[in-house]
């Protein structure tokens, strides 16, 4: 398992990507979430193994029917261990799953 902080360029917001993103993200597996950074850009954290990171990440260089990625950066960060991909809100923050408190 792998975590993948993610951000995409280019004319990626009001043309599905996030809506397209999560669908994706759910019929690999993938876990984490997406959403519209203030700058115009795509913010994502994506974990799962290598074959369905590389298949999303395939997905994020191509994006939806409308949109248009110009430049993607991708940076590898510890595990969160999300439980599903959700679409956030702008000022929203992520909630990882309880600590196992192991009783």
């Amino acid at each position: 398992m792998k975590h993948l902080n993610i951000k995409i360029y280019g004319k990626v917001q009001g043309v599905f990507y996030r809506a397209t993103a999560k669908a994706v993200a759910d019929q690999l597996g993938v876990k984490g979430f997406v959403k519209n950074e203030k700058d115009g850009s795509v913010y994502v954290e994506a974990e799962g193994d290598d074959f369905s990171l590389g298949e999303f990440l395939e997905f994020c260089h191509k994006g939806s029917d409308r949109a248009i990625v110009e430049k993607i950066e991708t940076t590898e960060a510890e595990l969160k261990n999300y439980r599903n991909f959700d679409i956030l809100k702008r000022k929203a923050s992520p909630q990882p799953p309880p600590k196992e408190s192991g009783l």
